[in-house]
C-alpha cells in the first residue's frame, strides 16, 4: 500500500506501508524471498525512479 503527498500537482513524497522494497533488492539469501516477489520489488522501484525523472507534473 502506498501513499503520496502532492504539492502543486506534483508528487513530492511517497510512503509505502507494510512493505520494504529494499528486501527484494538485496541478495536472495538475505531474506529468502521468492524470485517472483523480488522481481515485483525491483519493478516497483524502477517505476518510482522512472516517475521521478520523467514526470513533468502536467
Amino acid at each position: 500500500q502506498g501513499f503520496g503527498i502532492l504539492f502543486k500537482g506534483r508528487l513530492v513524497c511517497f510512503y509505502n506501508y507494510e512493505c520494504d522494497l529494499g528486501d527484494g533488492w538485496e541478495d536472495p539469501e538475505v531474506h529468502e524471498d521468492p524470485e517472483e516477489l523480488r522481481i515485483k520489488a525491483l519493478k516497483m522501484g524502477a517505476n518510482i525512479i522512472e516517475y521521478v525523472f520523467n514526470d513533468s507534473g502536467d
